[in-house]
């Protein structure tokens, strides 16, 4: 199984560099370096229906760093959501691909997103909900490492701990990169998982580009119901292309033809 699952995170990844080379823009490598946690999530961990997307008791992922939506697009189309071919309108006028995703133009989106560091706040009210509700479906949140620079990020940590959501997981991308450098050169958050536990939160560090590992981490956190939970996934920025990998410079840059099918050739 895990071998299978490998092979689909390689696809995502095929999947985005087409996808922002058709496009000419987009941001290809956080989604690069996020295809294990996608491929886990939609594979294998997320309650989820892509005949019924708006199925009551699927679970609510939530995506606040929404510029690396390719990732989750391609994922949501190799697990039936809709067409693989539809990947190639990212970000055309008319497609519901939209270059940041949004909740109106794609089922099973759960909220438009955009501006870093709102995610977390509106996952925490979704949990909020479901518990009031006496709900049993479960709440997702992926963020990225550089939006906690925003206060917004803390407020919703500080919330989830005092409402002790127990149907809560954030899972951050910590690639140690964004826009315009390396994180402990523009806001450090180190340490960042004390900082979670002083929070009260409970906290998993896994290799976030080993897919047994973070299925494993997403499962156990699941089990936690007394508090809520982080997966502090290290990931590579631009995973599996060796000319994007570990820098900031492809964050926001899509590759062009012959970028691409260097890519591709690597990928294969």
């Amino acid at each position: 199984m895990v071998k299978d699952l490998k092979k689909i995170a390689n696809t995502l990844r095929k999947d985005v560099i087409k996808m922002t080379a058709a496009a000419g823009s987009g941001h290809p490598g956080g989604s690069l370096g996020m295809a294990e946690v996608f491929t886990a999530l939609y594979f294998d961990v997320l309650k989820h229906n892509p005949d019924k997307p708006r199925w009551e008791n699927r679970d609510r992922l939530y995506l606040s760093n929404g510029h690396i939506c390719p990732i989750r697009y391609a994922a949501m189309a190799r697990a039936g959501y809709f067409p693989v071919d539809k990947l190639l309108k990212l970000r055309k006028f008319g497609s519901p691909l939209q270059g940041h995703p949004s909740l109106h133009n794609l089922p099973a989106v759960e909220s438009s997103s955009g501006p870093l560091g709102q995610g977390l706040s509106v996952a925490v009210g979704a949990a909020l909900a479901a518990r009031m509700d006496k709900k049993k479906w479960y709440t997702w949140c992926i963020t990225s490492d550089g939006e906690h620079d925003e206060g917004e990020t803390w407020e919703a940590i500080m919330l989830a701990a005092k409402e002790r959501l127990g149907n809560l997981t954030n899972i951050i991308d910590r690639n140690h990169i964004q826009l315009s450098g390396r994180t402990k050169d523009i806001m450090p958050t180190e340490p960042l998982a004390d900082k979670y536990k002083a929070f009260g939160w409970h906290v998993f560090e896994v290799d976030g580009n080993k897919i047994e590992k973070m299925i494993d981490a997403l499962k156990k956190a699941k089990e936690i119901k007394n508090r809520p939970t982080v997966i502090i996934a290290h990931t590579m920025m631009g995973k599996g292309v060796s000319f994007m990998e570990d820098t900031h410079k492809w964050h926001g840059k899509a590759p062009d033809k012959e970028q691409a099918k260097e890519a591709l050739k690597e990928l294969r």
